[in-house]
């Protein structure tokens, strides 16, 4: 008997660890800038949502190559990463965004942001035209703000960058491509708008060294050279049960901008949902992944 019940509580033990596994949720984040600068800003929103959820919320940084995989083999439990990751991710897999990011320009609120194309100040490149023939360079071809809004401009434009650049590069981070453009390896680049003022804020960069190229003049804070689109989403996986992901995207949704979470995220909070369907748009338009035909 002594046998038995010995092993009835190895069993026991056994599920409520199995339990306590599975009760931890995963949340994969585009690490666009790198781990660290992802794990230093999105680190509070996984403490307020244990606290809010009562269950572990781990955030793990992604490169852009990692976040199909993951999605892919139910690795991670939520995705938060670019409006494109996103409705590959849904079209593909069934992820389902449960909130959208409400981005912060001096506490104003921002629901979305757009794609900016820049050469140094002392550059001859004035236009879209001038960039034919010229090394330019992207964050990565996945990059939505980062490449995608501004393949589509130059597009639009009469430029195909696969084919009318002397380079078209990946710097892998926006960073890395800011600096590219500064000291002259690259001739022009694009990143995603936010990207040249937060650089700027930290020190890294002045923006009187760089001249943006096609700037859109508009009430939005950030300098641009794309139309808008919707911010990020946070979207939950096919295998998330939907109760869950109805809890997280309230949680989020409850965030105030006096949270340390906002305020590590400058963000104002979260908001509903938004509709991709402009970001469907902006891929089929480049013929990109799934929406290429």
């Amino acid at each position: 008997m002594k046998k038995i019940g010995v092993a009835l509580l190895g069993v026991i033990m056994l599920v409520v660890f199995a339990g306590a596994v599975q009760a931890e949720i995963k949340i994969g984040v585009l690490a666009k800038r790198g781990a660290e600068t992802a794990m230093a800003k999105w680190q509070a929103t996984g403490d307020y949502l244990t606290a809010k959820l009562g269950e572990p919320v781990t955030i793990i940084p992604l490169k852009f190559v990692a976040i199909e995989p993951m999605v892919k083999d139910g690795k991670i439990d939520f995705m938060l990463a670019n409006s494109a990751f996103y409705v590959e991710m849904e079209k593909k897999y069934g992820a389902k965004a449960v909130s959208t990011i409400i981005n912060s320009m001096d506490g104003k609120a921002l629901k979305e942001f757009g794609g900016v194309v820049f050469v140094r100040a002392d550059s001859p490149i004035q236009t879209l035209a001038d960039i034919k023939g010229k090394k330019f360079m992207c964050v990565k071809y996945s990059s939505f703000g980062g490449a995608q809004m501004a393949w589509r401009l130059l597009l639009e434009n009469g430029i195909d960058p696969q084919k009318d650049f002397a380079t078209f590069a990946e710097g892998s981070k926006h960073d890395n491509v800011v600096l590219a453009v500064k000291s002259g390896v690259m001739d022009a680049g694009t990143v995603r708008s936010d990207t040249l003022e937060r650089m700027a804020a930290e020190g890294k960069i002045n923006m009187a060294d760089f001249r943006v190229i096609n700037q859109v003049k508009d009430a939005f804070p950030f300098v641009h050279s794309t139309i808008l689109y919707p911010e990020w989403p946070m979207a939950a996986l096919s295998h998330v049960d939907a109760g869950k992901a109805a809890k997280v995207g309230a949680a989020l949704k409850a965030m105030t901008s006096d949270e340390p979470a906002a305020k590590n995220a400058k963000v104002v909070g979260w908001a509903p949902a938004a509709d991709y369907a402009p970001v469907r748009d902006c891929l089929k338009a480049i013929k990109y992944g799934v929406f290429a035909n």
